[in-house]
């Protein structure tokens, strides 16, 4: 998983470049959500690699430039970053039509659905295409999103 985030990175990086060749490496520090010596890790890396290339603008101020190399390495991210969305996102629903199967099958029409981000809205999408009615009644079914992994829960009456 490292090697999506060092990706995810350089990614958010070469794009943050190409929009702002003067931005700082706090300034993208600061977008990304991360340490300034992560960006620095970052960018040495891809400066090593000819991706970028840095000129000097004035005595304590860089541009950062893409070169052809990185335009190229850019595009091939962004495609493997479509591809692994696309991957979880067709994992995430097909988990979640057997989890509706399963509530269905257990004589329920209604869920909950607990938790947010990306994979709660696959499986809020999920639901309304299989005509699942989400909810916030108690006692039913619950659909629960944990970062990327969804949990089906159902109460067992014991009476």
């Amino acid at each position: 998983m490292a090697i999506h985030a060092n990706n995810d990175h350089d990614l958010e990086l070469l794009e943050q470049i190409e929009k702002d060749p003067d931005a700082t490496q706090a300034s993208l520090a600061s977008l990304l959500g991360v340490a300034v010596g992560t960006v620095n890790w970052h960018l040495k890396r891809l400066i090593n690699k000819g991706y970028i290339k840095v000129r000097r603008v004035e005595r304590r101020k860089l541009r950062y430039l893409i070169t052809p190399e990185g335009i190229s390495f850019r595009t091939h991210l962004a495609l493997e970053f479509a591809s692994h969305s696309f991957q979880m996102y067709r994992q995430t629903r097909a988990q979640v039509v057997d989890y509706l199967a399963q509530v269905r099958q257990a004589g329920y029409r209604q869920v909950r659905l607990i938790g947010d981000g990306d994979v709660a809205d696959i499986c809020r999408l999920t639901c309304l295409e299989q005509a699942m009615e989400i909810t916030n009644e108690p006692d039913i079914p619950v659909l629960e999103v944990a970062g990327m992994t969804v949990m089906l829960k159902i109460k067992v009456d014991r009476s």
